[in-house]
């Protein structure tokens, strides 16, 4: 991959011309295509959104046949870039791509095609929509619901259950081998926020082993990019902890003396608030209580209780933290401690490590 391709931004692609009349000559847009995309290319956004509101299905279906029927890499890019500006002017605008109009569309299909074989620039794009689009899809459309209803050929259309398999494996790719440098694994941990609310998503990112991917990304950060990517990090663990598969593998790596060290240093609410809520999740559930208590988070909890926050959420959850882990001090015999030392491999040789051993 060139560079070029990979640092590309949608104001420079939006910049090029494309021969819509020549596609139409060749019969690869129709002529109504022809027109909306004259009525629509190069105009301001004030214009552009009028017409979105007025029949914002036609031009989502004249984007998405562009994509599906046409594989000029520089066409592709340039209609990524005008869905891009799309939602990116109104994200709600993602739920024009549910309309009913469009049932005999498989409008999932050419994003997902495009994930695995465009350059970086496509993919970033094409993950991006792909996750608003998800996200925005009606409530009725279950996780095996068939996109196109209207088709008679039912088996070609692609289900909701491939698009979010398909989203989780190329995101667990980009955190193991990333296509791009500085971008892939942001963009993947952003979408992965969003994805994960979807417990059809925490499962297949369990089964694809993603949880230890998460582990080596929660740690103190400094700039403001590597800030809102470890926000985005925690907010998953978070979502996870809903996950009962997911808090098992929680529970054997290192996620607790990660959190615990990231919320000791951290002076961005947001952040404090989503480890905290993960910690209230866990706590009840299986050594979690034990782990937090011998890594010392009831000292953590006090020190952060004496900052003034401005969330009472927060407030209201290290009261909750506090007092769940005053019940688990109560309940930890010399022998359970012991026991999760072993387990964690956090066992020292100290002379109350030893009496512990000997007392059990």
């Amino acid at each position: 991959m060139t560079m070029d391709h990979a640092e590309l931004t949608t104001e420079q692609v939006l910049k090029r011309d494309i021969p819509w009349e020549t596609y139409m000559t060749t019969k690869l847009i129709s002529g109504t295509s022809l027109q909306l995309l004259r009525r629509y290319d190069k105009r301001p956004e004030s214009h552009r959104a009028g017409l979105l509101d007025d029949d914002g299905p036609a031009y989502v279906r004249v984007f998405v046949s562009i994509l599906r029927d046409i594989f000029k890499e520089e066409t592709v890019e340039y209609v990524l870039a005008l869905i891009d500006e799309m939602l990116a002017a109104n994200p709600k605008r993602a739920r024009l791509f549910h309309d009913e109009s469009l049932a005999g569309e498989d409008i999932y299909e050419p994003f997902l095609r495009l994930l695995w074989r465009g350059n970086w620039f496509i993919q970033e794009k094409s993950c991006k929509i792909l996750t608003l689009i998800v996200s925005a899809r009606p409530k009725k459309q279950h996780d095996g619901a068939v996109i196109g209803e209207a088709s008679k050929s039912k088996s070609k259309f692609t289900t909701i259950n491939d698009v979010l398999k398909g989203l989780v494996e190329w995101l667990c790719a980009q955190l193991k081998k990333p296509t791009h440098p500085s971008r892939a694994i942001p963009t993947a941990i952003n979408c992965l926020a969003t994805l994960l609310k979807e417990p059809a998503v925490r499962s297949s990112f369990v089964q694809a082993d993603g949880v230890k991917l998460l582990i080596p990304l929660i740690s103190p950060a400094s700039t403001q990019q590597s800030i809102q990517l470890l926000y985005e990090t925690c907010l998953c663990i978070w979502l996870l902890s809903y996950y009962e598969p997911a808090i098992e593998y929680l529970a054997t790596s290192r996620s607790v003396p990660r959190l615990i060290e990231v919320v000791k240093s951290s002076t961005k609410e947001k952040v404090v608030r989503v480890i905290v809520l993960t910690f209230k999740n866990l706590l009840p559930k299986g050594t979690f209580g034990a782990q937090m208590v011998d890594l010392g988070m009831p000292q953590v909890v006090q020190s952060l209780k004496a900052q003034a926050w401005s969330d009472e959420d927060l407030l209201e959850a290290l009261n909750q933290l506090e007092e769940g882990l005053k019940d688990n001090i109560k309940k930890l015999s010399s022998f359970d401690k012991y026991k999760q030392e072993v387990l964690l491999g956090h066992l020292d040789w100290s002379p109350s490590a030893q009496r512990s051993f000997l007392l059990a």
